[in-house]
């Protein structure tokens, strides 16, 4: 724990960190320099208007006997010169806000479109280890952490230090002795500055883990509600959520006790820089002439405001302080999954190749966790327009080879050959889209049914999905819906039984016109009825298609062209239905057990 705070305190000086943030800023380089040219020409505005009221009284006292008119002149002239330079800087300082803030969500735009390219092209197993809610919250709540690097962040700290060094420039310039007596409090506020620092940082890095928490544990029980209401988990994940959600109100709290404290100690502190500047002052205002006593006023007026302006950034340095820290924190952690170099890339040779159908596995090795291999030696064929069957107990490899034919993994030794290519010579998009998948667990999306089968793909028309819809046998089903094709399905199919949800997964398949067909446990879980939709819809896909089915029903495979019996990862029988059954080996068993159930 000591190591990670030792590591976000060096973060906020960390300029190899700070450039790669910055870097994201090179297509609005223009804008950028225009933020520094600001936040320069603003740090040398700032003490102007004081200067100029003490100025004023000067110009008054130095010359009592100047007539009404010549005076009034001088004042109509000078605060005429406030005006604008008042306007001025109001107006540069609106171009400021909002530029810094223009740029950092351009910024913020451009990362989180990198972030989101980058986790689709991320190796499967990335998912398989990262929850999804810790890579919700990079892509949302960190990015937009670092938003306030550029509005609140970066920037506007150094726009705030550049003030604090003019107006000290020009408190000197206007009395040394009474600048030194101003600054005698300073230490107490760089000390408060210090602990608000600390305190506050400590807070936002466990306000910024809570938040990563509740988006993972909102995330996953949501969409495992139908567990939690079926084994009346309610209340026990209820609590695991008020212990979570405690932990974000108490860091938040904490954040708040910090401001609460030191906002009234930097008001105290200015309270005594002005005290001691009275003080000091007109400790001998009685000896003074008139004239010199003016002075002295105009001094005393100059310095309060050049004051009041010299506190307003050091009261917000420390929390911007804060800011751009959690911005670098955050910063990091996107920075982690944009050089995430787990990717399955293509070939630099790679060959965009109209696919027939063959289909080679070649001593075929995989292991998810390096030491546990979860495939071992497979070895199989299947020619252009044939049917592969793929049986099994759970767990013994089976759809561990149909992710390996679309690259969604990356086999770890042997070779899968495709038409007598190299799996990995073909660019991944081109093998991937000639390779229909259907999987046992259908996810639909947020969406329509026509947006939902054809992917939101342009060139699939309305008219296809239709034609497809027919083909397989659900056009009734889907005209009967409230809005036809048009009817939104929620989140997951939620509106739509297991089965509806299968067959809309087979036209989904059917409307991309794949070479080679990949149906996993498709007829699984379904009652007759729709198995048999199922059933018609799988001789209409596979027709001259390869195919390859996982089976959970042996009934199901009994025309396949090769049957492969996979037992912990590897290959224990193959051939026909007929072949295996008369082998009598443990296809044929299953098969007893099967009939025997009915």
């Amino acid at each position: 724990m000591s190591n990670e705070k030792a590591s976000q305190k060096k973060k906020v000086f960390d300029l190899t960190l700070l450039r790669r943030i910055y870097s994201f800023a090179k297509p609005y380089a223009g804008k950028f320099y225009l933020s520094v040219l600001l936040a320069i020409v603003l740090a040398l505005l700032a003490p102007l208007r004081p200067l100029l009221i003490n100025k004023t009284l000067h110009r008054i006292s130095a010359d009592p006997n100047s007539s009404g008119e010549l005076i009034m002149h001088f004042l109509l002239s000078i605060t005429l010169i406030q005006i604008v330079v008042l306007v001025v800087e109001s107006v540069l300082r609106f171009f400021f806000t909002y530029i810094t803030s223009w740029l950092g969500h351009r910024v913020v735009k451009d990362i989180r479109l990198n972030v989101y390219e980058k986790i689709l092209s991320l190796n499967l197993r990335q998912f398989d280890k990262t929850p999804i809610g810790t890579l919700t919250t990079r892509t949302i709540n960190d990015i937009e952490a670092i938003n306030d690097i550029f509005s609140e962040g970066f920037i506007p700290i150094v726009a705030d230090l550049l003030s604090i060094l003019a107006i000290l420039a020009a408190m000197f310039y206007t009395n040394w002795q009474l600048t030194i007596i101003c600054i005698i409090p300073f230490p107490f506020l760089l000390i408060a500055t210090y602990f608000f620092k600390e305190s506050v940082n400590k807070s936002f890095v466990s306000v910024r883990n809570a938040i990563a928490s509740l988006n993972a544990f909102v995330q996953e029980h949501i969409s495992g509600m139908q567990v939690i209401q079926a084994f009346n988990a309610e209340k026990k994940e209820q609590h695991q959520f008020e212990k979570i959600n405690r932990h974000h109100r108490d860091a938040n709290i904490s954040a708040i006790f910090a401001y609460s404290v030191f906002f009234p100690v930097v008001e105290i502190i200015l309270a005594f820089s002005m005290g001691l500047l009275v003080w000091f002052a007109a400790r001998n205002a009685y000896q003074l002439s008139p004239l010199e006593a003016a002075s002295v006023t105009g001094n005393i007026v100059s310095f309060i405001l050049l004051l009041n302006l010299l506190f307003r950034p050091l009261r917000v340095i420390a929390d911007k302080f804060n800011v751009l820290q959690m911005g670098m924190v955050a910063g990091e952690r996107v920075l982690v999954v944009l050089s995430n170099e787990d990717l399955i890339e293509d070939n630099p040779k790679s060959v965009d190749h109209k696919i027939e159908g063959k289909i080679e596995f070649q001593h075929v090795g995989f292991s998810y966790v390096e030491g546990t291999p979860v495939l071992t030696n497979i070895s199989f064929c299947v020619k252009p327009g044939e049917t592969l069957a793929i049986v099994g107990h759970t767990g013994s490899g089976k759809s561990t080879i149909i992710s390996l034919i679309n690259r969604l993994y990356q086999h770890t030794n042997g070779r899968i050959l495709i038409d007598d290519l190299n799996i990995e010579d073909f660019h991944i998009n081109t093998l991937r889209r000639q390779i229909g998948v259907v999987l046992q667990d259908v996810y639909l999306f947020s969406g329509s049914v026509y947006e939902n089968v054809s992917l939101r793909d342009p060139a699939i028309r309305l008219d296809e999905v239709k034609e497809a819809a027919k083909l397989i046998g659900i056009h009734d089903f889907i005209e009967q819906l409230p809005e036809g094709y048009h009817y939104n399905v929620m989140e997951r199919g939620g509106t739509l039984s297991m089965g509806q949800r299968q067959l809309l997964s087979f036209m989904r398949a059917l409307l991309f016109k794949p070479a080679i067909l990949v149906l996993d446990e498709a007829t699984s879980s379904v009652d007759s009825h729709t198995e048999k939709l199922i059933q018609h819809a799988i001789e209409v896909l596979t027709a001259g298609r390869t195919s390859i089915i996982i089976a959970h029903r042996l009934s199901t495979i009994r025309k396949a062209s090769q049957i492969l019996l996979l037992d912990k990862g590897e290959i224990v029988e193959s051939g026909t239905h007929d072949e295996l059954i008369k082998s009598k080996g443990a296809y044929a068993f299953l098969q007893i057990l099967q009939d025997q159930k009915g």
